[in-house]
């Protein structure tokens, strides 16, 4: 497989990665500050990290075997690259067939996006984008150079200083090209309208299971991760093998976790990410709210934690309760009918008095 194209794989699948540790706090962050979340503003964030995977990957990968390291060369001479396209000119063919040109125009074009994210999602103009770009170039370029900062003994890549002149002006007209957006869509600014109430809609709710899924999953992760690193610090070499105890550690800490913030907030992880609350019902609140976590995530967590095939059970129980957002005409779901609950948006008025109800909801 071409270099490239492995490059590129690497830097999505990296890309991807990043988006899951930072799914649930996004979410979060963009319920409160722009009132929700929508699919094209999720898409260019999602572009961006990519993006910056990518230059990472293309700019310093593959890293070279020591044994094998060829010292590149050095060109401090700045605006050598106009004498090297003047050459170019003069040569038969077209001017972009020239590797001097094509290499000039990529270098523009790499750092384009940077200028044009920085504006549309970071609210930034020409000068911090310019400013931006000078850095994080000059920053790869001395990086080639120090051979990643003394782990290679010479450079092992071509340090150019034209390199951060050209990235430097991609960036610029990237910026320049992100004016076209419509400036109520640019930036990071904190909507009008971000605590208005809005509908509680069925993708909204499968919006909170997913946060609560994937927030449950990083941190089973991240417990089972550090009894493991405990374990082996001990010497305990054959609990680690068998990885046992920290799927059980990980398990119950995660299912404590998550039962913790229900029994005091009365939402999960995942409701409070969308601002989604479930309230009325004639129980009592401790008992609505610990029905409410069985029937969602907590529910499934147990099913998964038990061992043999339980797990199927559980798959099934998740199965039924996608189903239960579509049919259950408020899109409570299997939390709202074994609480007795019903759905609201957490920044509506809370009313204590205020009786169990049906709320019907649009699919959006």
């Amino acid at each position: 497989m071409d270099d490239r194209v492995m490059l590129g794989a690497f830097a999505i699948a990296l890309g991807v990665v990043a988006g899951v540790v930072l799914f649930v706090p996004f979410v979060a962050i963009s319920y409160r500050r722009r009132g929700g979340l929508g699919l094209g503003r999720f898409a260019l964030w999602a572009s961006a990290l990519v993006y910056l995977m990518a230059i990472w990957t293309y700019t310093l990968l593959p890293l070279p075997d020591p044994g094998e390291l060829a010292c590149a060369g050095v060109n401090v001479d700045l605006f050598a690259v106009v004498g090297e396209l003047g050459d170019a000119g003069l040569r038969p063919g077209t001017l972009l067939s020239d590797p001097v040109a094509l290499q000039l125009l990529l270098n523009v074009l790499l750092f384009i996006p940077l200028g044009f994210f920085l504006r549309v999602l970071g609210g930034r103009g020409i000068l911090v984008a310019a400013l931006t770009g000078l850095g994080l170039s000059a920053f790869i370029e001395f990086t080639q150079l120090t051979g990643v900062w003394g782990l290679y003994p010479c450079a092992y890549r071509v340090f150019d200083v034209d390199d951060v002149l050209t990235n430097t002006l991609g960036a610029v007209v990237g910026s320049l090209l992100s004016l076209a957006v419509p400036r109520a869509h640019r930036g990071m600014a904190r909507a009008a309208d971000a605590d208005r109430p809005r509908a509680v809609t069925r993708s909204r709710r499968l919006l909170a299971m997913a946060c609560d899924l994937v927030g449950s999953w990083l941190v089973a992760l991240a417990i089972g991760v550090l009894f493991q690193l405990a374990l082996f610090a001990l010497g305990a070499q054959d609990e680690v093998r068998s990885g046992g105890a920290a799927a059980v550690v990980s398990s119950v800490v995660t299912i404590v976790v998550w039962l913790t913030v229900v029994l005091a907030t009365g939402r999960t992880v995942g409701d409070l990410a969308v601002q989604l609350r479930f309230q009325g019902g004639p129980l009592p609140v401790w008992l609505a709210r610990v029905l409410r976590f069985a029937g969602g995530i907590g529910g499934f967590l147990v099913l998964f934690a038990l061992p043999g095939a339980w797990d199927f059970v559980g798959w099934l129980f998740a199965l039924g309760s996608l189903i239960l957002v579509f049919t259950t005409p408020d899109a409570r779901g299997l939390p709202g009918l074994a609480s007795g609950q019903y759905v609201a948006d957490a920044r509506e008025p809370l009313d204590p008095d205020e009786p169990r109800r049906l709320r019907s909801v649009r699919w959006r």
